[in-house]
């Protein structure tokens, strides 16, 4: 596989020439001199290090991995900052953040709706998030190789960080009173979007600044999230251009 890197040393190596490593995969209970090198390289690099059974780990590679093996990157991650500067000048930046989104074509298809939509970014979580992998870039129909992507070690912090930067924080939830239609996402906005299973996290809710639901009349009770993405994300694109 093109994808991974395999072995301690090559991994470690990876990781110090600037490599975007998704992962690393680690045997459980595999230690060392060698392998503890490996894990502050991955927390100095801010590199998610999973412990996993080695059947695993062979299933990735018949090769000798070593008890570790790690997953490429295919696109380059930006920083939130690189985000953030890169809304142009009286434009109100769209910022969309995933709360443990972890499958991978819900996670393209969000992609291909919020470059579709024009915003300026997406943020998602180092530990609790789908990889972006060839299947999510399929999903995405390419979108992941235009929208910029920034993997975050504290959705609170980012959260808190673009607060800061006057950004109001939309959480979509069909728990909400408000609806995404009655919500004004005219101003610079991150809309947040939860697990597939849970929603968002109870801690992510408290800090948002509004919650919007999309009106349901039949009897399921809610969408895909991919879905529900798209829809609040045309709601955003569409009072904008009623606003000009």
């Amino acid at each position: 596989m093109d994808n991974i890197v395999f072995g301690i040393r090559p991994v470690i190596e990876a990781i110090e020439s600037g490599r975007q490593i998704e992962k690393v995969y680690v045997r459980k209970g595999a230690d060392g001199q060698l392998l503890s090198e490996l894990k502050a390289v991955c927390k100095a690099q801010k590199v998610h290090v999973q412990e996993v059974p080695v059947e695993k780990l062979n299933r990735m590679t018949r090769l000798n991995h070593q008890g570790v093996v790690a997953t490429v990157s295919p696109i380059v991650y930006a920083d939130l900052e690189e985000i953030l500067s890169g809304v142009p000048e009286g434009e109100a930046g769209l910022i969309v953040l995933l709360d443990s989104i972890t499958d991978v074509r819900n996670f393209g298809a969000i992609a291909r709706s919020a470059e579709c939509v024009g915003a300026h970014g997406l943020v998602t979580s180092l530990k609790s998030s789908a990889p972006v992998n060839a299947e999510a870039i399929k999903s995405s129909a390419g979108a992941l190789n235009i929208i910029p992507v920034a993997r975050v070690g504290s959705i609170r912090n980012t959260l808190k960080a673009l607060q800061a930067e006057g950004y109001q924080i939309a959480a979509a939830t069909e728990k909400a009173e408000q609806t995404v239609y009655d919500a004004d996402l005219t101003r610079p906005t991150v809309v947040v979007m939860g697990s597939e299973d849970t929603g968002i996290s109870k801690e992510v809710l408290k800090m948002c600044d509004c919650q919007v639901a999309i009106p349901m009349k039949g009897r399921i009770e809610s969408l895909n999230v991919s879905a529900a993405a798209a829809v609040i994300l045309f709601e955003v694109q569409r009072q904008r251009i009623c606003k000009k």
